[in-house]
């Protein structure tokens, strides 16, 4: 079956573009690259549903690339050929990247921009008046530039992409796609990208597409039970907070984990609860600029931090309330509480690499907003676990959930993580005197010196790491913001309090006890200690009285 399927160097590709390929590692397309690279290339507009993780960017970005390599032959003539809009600034710059790697052996005959960021729109405006081949975006940050007249496309657009299309609308972007559709020429090639064929994909879908072919892909959105394995546990308040810290302190889940929570205020209380443990974790909000997010998330995938606490707000799952006007974002400013960007999304469309679990520390509120949180993980061909707790409240919205995803099997998608809670009873204590730390007070400062503190970092620092690039690497975003009263004792875990049964995968000797112990053991030769020898030999503990032994040997002797 392999042999059979069709491989990059048999679509047609410029050389350059094969080359960009092999250096990325990629062997062979995936199965949504297969399907819709030829038919971008026949001149097709395409609507295609694939779950995440399976290769939806490059799907698009190779016909892009190409078409641009291939009408540059004919016209040299420069300008903006492609306009690829993205739901969330991180979407943004991560498209970006992965386009200049394709292009990296042609980056003089194919440009690429990206003006989704925070930047003035003066500033950004000489980038676009070179008009680079390539242009990505916000639909709001590209209107705003074709208002500015910074970027014509009415004669030169050849090609608009929308990427993660079920999330434009629930953004807040329909008013701002209708409007920017009017500054669009009368025909151009369109790729709509989704995980999900919501209603809002079917209303983008007439509104942009002509005559479209249809990939369905994948018949479950999420890859199968072989590579990732879902779990839930019904558990309440306390018993959540009690799980997440036997789970992470024992290190009973190895690897690189997302814990994804409702609000930015159970962010940071979550953070500060895990704080009093010694469990460093990030904070991912949409209060963080927005180079400290995507700094963070560039670490996470370098490998600097093993945890995330991400939100993934109801605002943005609410089209009403994130649609807001901007006079009602300046009368929120003015009362003092800070504006949330829209065009935020954690759990959406940014390529986490490597996860190994996401945990659900907050049931989401829909089932679209499951499969994306999800999919952060077992992405790719690598496997992957999710875990949800549930509280009673949260009941109904499983349930909605298990019926979208049970396949024509009868068997349940999410199955009962077996864990017994009375086993790790012995740690109750210790959670309920860590959370009576975590107070509404210490949680309102975290927030506000996190926010100070990535602001620094982002806003003044930013022409430094520009100069100094190295620097930027030793930033950290998990450091602890200990607005609470820690209490050392809580970093160790007696001996004691570990189960029967997990004594043999725990190991609850702090990393001091264990050197000692390996010094007191040492393989191979052993180095006599000077100290210890002069020890050994304190008359006051070595002296033995013999005396009445010698007088009862001489007796018998005579």
């Amino acid at each position: 079956m392999a042999a059979e399927r069709l491989q990059f160097h048999e679509m047609g590709l410029d050389d350059r573009l094969l080359k960009a390929v092999a250096d990325l590692g990629w062997s062979q397309p995936t199965l949504i690259q297969e399907k819709a690279i030829p038919l971008a290339l026949e001149g097709k507009d395409l609507l295609a549903r694939a779950r995440t993780g399976s290769g939806k960017t490059a799907a698009y970005a190779v016909p892009v690339i190409q078409r641009i390599l291939t009408s540059k032959q004919s016209v040299r003539e420069q300008d903006v050929r492609a306009l690829i809009l993205v739901p969330s600034k991180e979407l943004g710059q991560q498209v970006q990247t992965m386009i200049r790697q394709l292009t990296f052996f042609c980056s003089r005959d194919v440009r690429v921009t990206d003006i989704s960021g925070k930047a003035d729109l003066s500033a950004q405006r000489p980038i676009l008046m070179e008009k680079p081949d390539v242009v990505v975006g916000t639909p709001s940050r590209v209107l705003a530039h074709l208002n500015a007249q910074n970027l014509v496309l009415h004669s030169s657009l050849e090609m608009l992409v929308v990427d993660e299309a079920d999330l434009l609308f629930s953004f807040g972007f329909e008013a701002d796609l209708k409007n920017l559709l009017c500054h669009l020429p009368k025909i151009y090639q369109s790729f709509l990208m989704s995980a999900t064929l919501s209603e809002d994909v079917q209303a983008l879908k007439e509104l942009l597409l002509h005559n479209p072919v249809v990939l369905k892909l994948q018949g479950s959105q999420l890859p199968d039970s072989s590579q990732l394995q879902q779990y839930s546990i019904k558990c309440e308040e306390e018993d959540k907070f009690l799980l997440i810290y036997t789970l992470l302190k024992l290190q009973l889940l190895q690897g690189k984990t997302l814990v994804f929570v409702g609000a930015v205020d159970r962010c940071y209380r979550l953070k500060l609860f895990l704080e009093q443990f010694g469990i460093p974790a990030c904070v991912l909000n949409s209060e963080l600029p927005v180079q400290s997010r995507c700094h963070i998330i560039t670490q996470f995938n370098q490998g600097f931090y093993d945890y995330i606490i991400a939100t993934d707000e109801q605002s943005l799952a609410d089209p009403a309330a994130a649609a807001q006007t901007t006079a009602g974002k300046k009368k929120n400013t003015e009362k003092g509480g800070k504006a949330k960007g829209k065009e935020y999304g954690v759990s959406r469309g940014v390529d986490f690499q490597n996860v190994s679990n996401v945990i659900n520390f907050d049931f989401p509120a829909t089932v679209e907003s499951y499969i994306h949180r999800v999919g952060r993980t077992a992405r790719a061909d690598n496997p992957g676990t999710a875990l949800s707790f549930i509280s009673h409240t949260e009941l109904d919205l499983l349930s909605e959930v298990e019926e979208a995803l049970t396949g024509d099997n009868a068997e349940s998608v999410l199955k009962p993580y077996e864990f017994k809670m009375k086993e790790i009873e012995g740690f109750r204590y210790r959670c309920r005197d860590a959370m009576r730390s975590v107070t509404k007070q210490a949680v309102r400062e975290a927030r506000l010196k996190e926010i100070k503190q990535e602001l620094l970092n982002s806003e003044k620092l930013k022409t430094y790491f520009d100069d100094n690039p190295r620097d930027l690497q030793l930033l950290r975003h998990d450091k602890d913001l200990h607005p609470a009263v820690v209490k050392p004792h809580l970093k160790n875990i007696p001996e004691y309090l570990v189960p029967q049964t997990l004594k043999s995968v725990v190991h609850p000797l702090s990393s001091r006890r264990k050197k000692r112990r390996e010094k007191s053991n040492p393989i191979g030769i052993s180095k006599t200690s000077f100290k210890k020898n002069i020890k050994g030999k304190n008359p006051l503990k070595s002296f033995r009285y013999t005396r009445g032994k010698n007088i009862k040997g001489k007796a018998g002797k005579s």
